[in-house]
């Protein structure tokens, strides 16, 4: 996401930078977010979010709280997901990991000790998602 920069041979400080077509969202631990997230390649969640996204790659963290409705590639759920989700990829939830709601996946994991509970549907028809333009 950051490339890191030195203009200065002699300095001792080093400043980062956004790469160029970088696209991440991260929501911090503490941090509360209520909306909708348009066009990020990737969304992290470690604080809570009661949301609607579209989205390549959703990580909720083990600290992260995520609500709403979600369409994703795929998604890796260390926390807590509430919601609606659509994962075209893979769905992995990990040993810490609870998901509850309404869950459309084409593939899934689940690790020891995840959670999952809802109306659960498994779909080769869910499409990829397509890139809008930016």
């Amino acid at each position: 996401m950051f490339d890191k920069k030195n203009n200065d041979e002699n300095s001792t400080t080093d400043v980062f930078r956004p790469s160029k077509g970088s696209a991440k969202v991260v929501i911090g631990y503490g941090v509360s977010i209520t909306g909708e997230i348009k066009k990020a390649d990737e969304v992290q969640i470690d604080g809570d979010a009661d949301i609607v996204m579209k989205t390549d790659n959703l990580v909720v963290g083990m600290t992260g709280e995520c609500k709403g409705t979600v369409e994703t590639h795929n998604a890796d759920i260390w926390g807590t997901f509430d919601g609606d989700i659509k994962a075209s990829g893979n769905l992995t939830i990990q040993e810490e990991g609870k998901v509850s709601g309404t869950i459309e996946y084409q593939n899934i994991q689940i690790k020891l000790g995840g959670r999952l509970s809802g109306d659960i549907k498994i779909s080769d028809k869910i499409q990829p998602l397509k890139k809008e333009n930016k």
